[in-house]
């Protein structure tokens, strides 16, 4: 998912013409039982974008978020955090 991620990040990052150099993204995986007796897993996604202010920074996420594959095949199906 990180890698997936990371490529959606620097494609969006091009697009706005962002300085993505330097950009990484890790992600922790979590597993917890749900509602309805069985288990899920929750992901968080670390991004780091040290060229970049704060603000611009959370708004290629979210437009990476909003590309990225893994993103959009696991939304509504797990917890992610960005």
């Amino acid at each position: 998912y990180a890698a997936c991620f990371h490529s959606a990040l620097q494609l969006v990052g091009r697009q706005a013409k962002a300085n993505v150099a330097d950009s990484a993204v890790g992600a922790r995986v979590g597993i917890g039982p749900t509602d309805s007796g069985g288990f899920g897993l929750a992901v968080t996604l670390e991004v780091s974008l040290p060229h970049l202010p704060r603000a611009e920074a959370l708004e290629l996420t979210e437009k990476a978020h909003q590309v990225c594959p893994y993103s959009n095949a696991t939304r509504g199906n797990i917890d992610v955090t960005l």
